[in-house]
């Protein structure tokens, strides 16, 4: 594999357009087309891929997104770490528009998404107990506070399908279980870039109260999401760039690889070879 880039990070434009020397690298992937090509850059010396998640021009909704090709052009560029900021919905009263939550967990509510690449023939099952990486958690928290945001150090994502938003009795479903933060692109993002040993981060920029049940507003529409989310782009792109100069040196440390191992649904061990199955496609 040719080592093009070693961190990714799914976002908009907004994250490298100011960068310089930036080079645009388009990828095929046997899934069909990614969002868009991917956008290579030097960032506190580390080699850096950006991918807008919907397009450059933000013209794919989170149901069409080919999350599968998206996430293996960053792997085929040679990506360990993902960072994965997302705009979310509050299902709590304590965690306000504008706060960002940086998620240890999600639950998955979408439907009918391609979300593995393991296909077969041999049946492999990859833990999703602890999808979020912890170190890289840590360093989203602490890049968070250096920049003086109001960040949950723990939170749980729900996933729903989109395009549309939630009723309010899904709101107060989700809400009552306990449940932090609503969002439509997390699955099957964070959970394939597991299957490929990717180390993945979550910070979900919340940008208002879900349906408006814990607070005296008006149900979420589509213009309110994006004003807010505007007002948090500066902030959550300083967060990014402080991320990447905190990551460790070898991120083969991370453990993510590791997690591929005892995945096999035959009884059998991974060997190093099964470990390395897309490494030689790519």
């Amino acid at each position: 594999m040719k080592q093009v880039a070693e961190i990714g990070v799914f976002g908009g434009s907004g994250f490298y357009s100011l960068l310089e020397n930036v080079r645009e690298v388009k990828v095929d992937t046997p899934y069909g087309p990614p969002s868009d090509s991917l956008f290579v850059a030097t960032v506190s010396g580390r080699k850096v891929a950006f991918l807008p998640r919907h397009g450059r021009l933000h013209t794919i909704p989170p149901h069409m997104l080919n999350y599968r090709a998206n996430v293996w052009a960053m792997r085929s560029l040679g990506v360990k770490a993902i960072i994965s900021p997302c705009a979310a919905g509050s299902l709590q009263r304590h965690v306000k528009p504008g706060d960002f939550v940086v998620s240890d967990q999600f639950v998955d509510r979408t439907r009918g998404r391609k979300d593995t690449f393991f296909d077969g023939p041999i049946v492999t099952h990859v833990s999703p107990a602890d999808t979020y990486d912890p170190t890289l958690r840590r360093i989203a928290i602490d890049a968070c506070r250096k920049n003086d945001i109001e960040v949950h150090e723990t939170g749980t994502v729900v996933v729903i399908q989109g395009p549309r938003f939630s009723t309010k009795a899904e709101s107060k479903w989700f809400s009552d279980a306990g449940w932090e933060v609503i969002n439509m692109t997390q699955y099957p993002e964070a959970y394939l870039c597991r299957e490929l040993g990717m180390a993945v981060v979550n910070i979900a920029l919340i940008t208002d109260y879900d349906s408006g049940l814990h607070a005296d507003v008006e149900p979420v529409n589509a213009q309110q999401v994006l004003q807010v989310f505007e007002k948090n782009a500066k902030r959550i792109r300083q967060v990014v760039l402080d991320m990447i100069a905190a990551m460790p040196a070898d991120l083969e440390l991370l453990g993510a690889r590791e997690a591929l191992r005892f995945t096999r649904g035959d009884g059998h061990a991974q060997s190093e070879d099964d470990v390395r199955i897309f490494e030689t496609e790519f």
